[in-house]
């Protein structure tokens, strides 16, 4: 009976570790097929993204992205790095600054953006004036969350109404993962869900893909604590 007892225990531990190892690998295998890092130096996307932080962005076309999404993206008229911005408006929109709120508005609806740098919360560049970018088809109009510091398409109002292609357009960032005290999942934005067309996009399954990471190395460490604990018992009993 006894020698069942300790078999019964071992298969339960060894289950334990073996389901654990399978989040925890499976986790990190599908993360990287699903997601890539991207370094972010500068301070435009603060406090969304702070500079330093390496986000993790899920690859996607530029035509499947939506007002609100933050993008990685590179264009060779704004500089030869890969840049990190939000979506403001798509092919079709007119993007204007301000109402009298202060708020930006995408064809004549003000949006009420929460993310925002607090020192910062309107559209206007300091000493900038007043704006309105109608976005040509299959480009789109980007602007950082940190406004007052951010060189955006405000900055490149002279060309293509400041916009880039959607072909430009390499990832979705989706959370952050260093340093790992920040590390976090950026939720998908409803800013822009009062105005028609198209919306920001549901996003990837970064989420439940950490939780299975976490989970897995949580069960893995939690069965093998189990069985030492186990095993003193066992001794104790028996001496």
């Amino acid at each position: 009976m006894a020698a069942r007892r300790i078999r019964l225990d071992g298969v339960l531990q060894a289950i334990g570790i073996t389901v654990g190892l399978l989040g925890l690998v499976g986790g990190f295998v599908l993360l990287a097929v699903q997601y890539r890092p991207y370094s972010v130096p500068t301070d435009s996307m603060s406090p969304t993204v702070k500079p330093g932080d390496t986000v993790l962005a899920h690859p996607v076309k530029g035509s499947e992205v939506g007002r609100g999404d933050i993008i990685v993206f590179s264009d060779p008229q704004w500089g030869t790095s890969a840049m990190v911005k939000r979506v403001i408006g798509v092919g079709g929109d007119t993007v204007a600054c301000c109402d009298s709120a202060g708020r930006t508005t995408v064809d004549g609806k003000p949006v009420t953006e929460p993310y925002l740098n607090a020192s910062s919360p309107t559209a206007l560049l300091l000493g900038d004036r007043a704006f309105s970018a109608k976005v040509p088809a299959g480009r789109l109009f980007l602007m950082g969350d940190n406004r007052s510091v951010s060189l955006d398409s405000r900055s490149h109002l002279e060309l293509t109404a400041g916009t880039i292609p959607d072909s430009e357009v390499k990832a979705r960032v989706e959370g952050t993962v260093w340093p790992l005290t920040t590390a976090r999942t950026i939720d998908r934005t409803t800013a822009f869900d009062a105005v028609p067309g198209t919306r920001a996009t549901a996003h990837g399954p970064l989420e439940p893909l950490e939780w299975a990471i976490i989970g897995g190395a949580a069960l893995v460490l939690l069965s093998a604590a189990a069985g030492t604990v186990v095993g003193r018992l066992r001794r104790h009993r028996s001496s």
